[in-house]
C-alpha cells in the first residue's frame, strides 16, 4: 500500500512539474529584443518570455473573414514571407486556413492546430473576446499565440497592431482641417464602417467620432457598413448619397476604391476623403486633388502578418518580447504622393500599397505577393 501511494505521489509530482514547464510565458523585465522592430505600445507595456524551443517550427495562420482584398493580400503576404530567406529555414511546416466570421469555428481551428503540435499560431481574431479557453490551452502546451490586426481585449497573449484609435483620430482631424480651411463648420459627414464585431472597426469609429464631438461644429454623422470591401462600400455609399444628398466629407475605414467610384457615379462634388492605403485610392487622390479631392491615406498594412510571424518565431527562440507590439502608422496625404514610391500606376487598384517594414527586415515585393494565391494551405 505504501509503495502504491509513493508511486502515485511521484507520478503526481512529475505531472505538476511538467505542467509548470509548459505554463505559457513569464512576465519579465524589459527591454525586449529588436526594439526597432518590436516596439512596445507604451511605457506601461509589460514584457513576456516563453521557454526557448529548438527550431525549425510548425507555424499556422488562422484567418477569419476572407471576403475582401485586404484579407486576400494578407494571406498572399503570409505565404510569400514564409518563403522569404529570412524565414524559410526557421519553418518546418506552414499552414493557412480561413474560417469565416463564426468565432466558434475559428476557435476550433486554433485548438486543432494546438492539438496537432504546432509551435505558434498567428490569427486575426473574429471577435475581441471569447478566447480565454484557447489561450489557456496554448499556454498549457507552450504554444505562442499571436493575434494581429483585429486583436483581443486581453494582455495574456503577445499581439501586433497599429493604433486603431489614433488612425481614427488622424482621419477625422485631417477632414476637419480641410473643412475648416474652407470655412465649413457644419453639415453631413459620411462614415463608412468596417466589418461589424471587430475591435478594429470599433476602435477606429470611436476615434473618428470623438474628434467630431470635440470639434464643437454642427456635424451630422451618417454611418454605413462597407465591410472594408470595395464592392460593398460602393453600394452603401451610393445608397447614402441617394438618400441624404450631398456630404461635406467622407471618412472611410476601408473599401476606399468603392468610395471614389460611388462619388464619381453619383456626380457628387469632390470633397475631403479619408481612407485606407488601396493603390486605386491613392491614384485618385493624386489625380483629382486639384479638383477638390483632398485625401489622406493611412494603411493598415496586410504586411502586419509578416511582423506577427516574425514575432512568433522570435518568442519561440526564447527572446524577451513586448506583450503589445506597436507598428507605426504609414500616413500619406494628397501632397505627399509619388508614383513609384507610395503608389504605383502600373499595379491594380485593389493592391494595398504598404507592405515593407525595413526595421523588421520585412521587405516583400509586390510581385512576390501577387504571385501567391489566397487558398488554404492544409
Amino acid at each position: 500500500m505504501k509503495l502504491k501511494m509513493l508511486l502515485a505521489s511521484t507520478a503526481a509530482s512529475l505531472v505538476l512539474s511538467a505542467g509548470m514547464a509548459f505554463a505559457g510565458p513569464e512576465t519579465v523585465s524589459g527591454p525586449g529584443v529588436e526594439p526597432e522592430c518590436f516596439a512596445p505600445w507604451s511605457g506601461d507595456t509589460k514584457y513576456m518570455q516563453w521557454e526557448a524551443k529548438d527550431g525549425p517550427y510548425k507555424l499556422a495562420v488562422v484567418n477569419g473573414f476572407v471576403g475582401n482584398g485586404w484579407r486576400i493580400q494578407m494571406i498572399k503576404t503570409a505565404k510569400a514571407f514564409a518563403e522569404d530567406p529570412a524565414m524559410k529555414d526557421k519553418i518546418s511546416e506552414f499552414k493557412v486556413v480561413s474560417t469565416g466570421t463564426d468565432a466558434a469555428v475559428q476557435l476550433g481551428a486554433i485548438e486543432d492546430f494546438i492539438n496537432q503540435g504546432y509551435d505558434a499560431i498567428v490569427t486575426i481574431a473574429v471577435a475581441p473576446d471569447g478566447f480565454d479557453r484557447v489561450i489557456r490551452l496554448a499556454d498549457k502546451n507552450n504554444v505562442v499565440l499571436v493575434p494581429f490586426d483585429n486583436v483581443l481585449d486581453t494582455d495574456k497573449v503577445m499581439q501586433v497592431n497599429e493604433d486603431q484609435l489614433e488612425m481614427g483620430h488622424k482621419w477625422a482631424q485631417f477632414v476637419l482641417d480641410q473643412l475648416h480651411e474652407k470655412g465649413v463648420k457644419s453639415g453631413k459627414i459620411l462614415e463608412v464602417r468596417g466589418l461589424p464585431g471587430n475591435s478594429v472597426d470599433r476602435d477606429r469609429s470611436i476615434g473618428i467620432n470623438k474628434v467630431f464631438e470635440d470639434d464643437g461644429g454642427d456635424w451630422e454623422i451618417v454611418q454605413v457598413v462597407g465591410n472594408w470591401d470595395d464592392g460593398t462600400t460602393q453600394k452603401v455609399v451610393a445608397d447614402a448619397i441617394a438618400v441624404h444628398g450631398q456630404f461635406e466629407a467622407v471618412v472611410g475605414q476601408g473599401g476606399s476604391n468603392g468610395v471614389i467610384q460611388a462619388l464619381k457615379d453619383a456626380g457628387h462634388p469632390w470633397v475631403p476623403v479619408a481612407g485606407e492605403s488601396e493603390n486605386g485610392f491613392r491614384k485618385a487622390i493624386a489625380q483629382y486633388s486639384g479638383d477638390g479631392l483632398k485625401g489622406i491615406s493611412i494603411g493598415q498594412s496586410p504586411g502586419l502578418v509578416a511582423v506577427a510571424m516574425k514575432a512568433a518565431v522570435s518568442a519561440l527562440e526564447g527572446n524577451v518580447m513586448p506583450q503589445l507590439i506597436s507598428v507605426p502608422l504609414p500616413v500619406a496625404t494628397y501632397d505627399e504622393l509619388k508614383d513609384g514610391e507610395n503608389y504605383w500606376s502600373d499595379l491594380p487598384d485593389n493592391f494595398f500599397t504598404v507592405n515593407e517594414f525595413p526595421p523588421c527586415g520585412v521587405n516583400i515585393s509586390g510581385p512576390a505577393i501577387m504571385a501567391q494565391d489566397e487558398s488554404d494551405v492544409n
